[in-house]
């Protein structure tokens, strides 16, 4: 059963005059100098771009790109990425970079050229890789 204050309001909804949205623009940060953490595993290769106390500006992984399973960990699909990632990180005014390259991935040195042909300035790489010092113990060994 309609109900009569319903069938009203439809009919007065096309010639109704009501607020319009107004949208905030996105603030963009202007960040002259970034720093860039390459972390390369075997399965992946994320690529984040933030400011010098570490607030993020951009980043993109292989898998976000849409590549899927092993072609995820290639050194194309990292260089997607930080090629992407980059002209993110250029939108917020970022020209020159440290870079920091984390694990033993193939897709660390593609990372780092990407960047460069990007129009983004290396100034220094540091491998910043977990080495552990005899630390803790490994899995036995497999038997086939």
């Amino acid at each position: 059963m309609a109900k009569p204050a319903a069938a009203a309001g439809g009919a007065a909804a096309p010639g109704k005059k009501g607020k319009t949205k107004k949208f905030k623009k996105k603030e963009r940060k202007h960040v002259p100098h970034g720093l860039v953490h390459v972390q390369a595993s075997f399965n992946n290769t994320i690529v984040t771009i933030s400011d010098m106390t570490g607030n993020v500006l951009a980043w993109k992984s292989s898998g976000s790109l849409g590549f899927r399973g092993s072609r995820k960990g290639t050194p194309f699909a990292a260089q997607q990425a930080a090629a992407n990632a980059a002209s993110m990180a250029r939108d917020h005014g970022v020209r020159t970079v440290d870079v920091r390259v984390s694990g033993p991935g193939s897709g660390r040195e593609s990372a780092v050229r990407a960047l460069a042909s990007a129009g983004i300035e290396v100034r220094s790489i540091k491998d910043t890789t977990p080495i552990p010092h005899n630390g803790c113990r490994p899995p036995k060994r497999r038997r086939v």
